[in-house]
């Protein structure tokens, strides 16, 4: 199987799983959505590179998960971030034919658009060796 999609998968399933966030937000979808309303969590693109070893292939993810916001403070999507990370940290042991090796938020950003919304975007490094 292909790592890349096997974790994007796992974790679209783990944010729609999580009550807590889905309480919080409308939807979460894979990819930007056409029409959607916001508040919103997603899954954004990823980048895959080698992280094999002498006798197992292995992946690095990157992948971004992003909250969108209509409200003009930054104070609800302060308070779904947490949320997010929460659920992503269940990202753990077997994904498919993968084990994952280590999952850390590399880097988030709080963003206001033009339109008076706000945005965050919550980077993510994921490790995976084959079974």
């Amino acid at each position: 199987m292909n790592p890349d999609v096997d974790i994007r998968a796992a974790i679209i399933a783990l944010l729609r799983a999580d009550t807590a966030l889905n309480a919080q937000v409308n939807r979460i979808y894979d990819g930007t959505p056409d029409k959607a309303s916001p508040p919103m969590v997603v899954v954004g693109e990823g980048i895959g590179t080698d992280w094999a070893t002498k006798d197992r292939p292995g992946r690095e993810l990157r992948i971004g998960i992003i909250i969108e916001d209509n409200l003009e403070t930054h104070a609800r999507i302060g308070s779904i971030m947490p949320l997010v990370d929460a659920a992503m940290q269940g990202l753990a042991g077997t994904v498919g034919a993968w084990r994952v090796g280590s999952l850390v938020m590399t880097r988030s950003r709080l963003l206001r658009t033009g339109a008076g919304r706000w945005n965050a975007v919550m980077d993510y490094r994921i490790r995976v060796l084959a079974l």
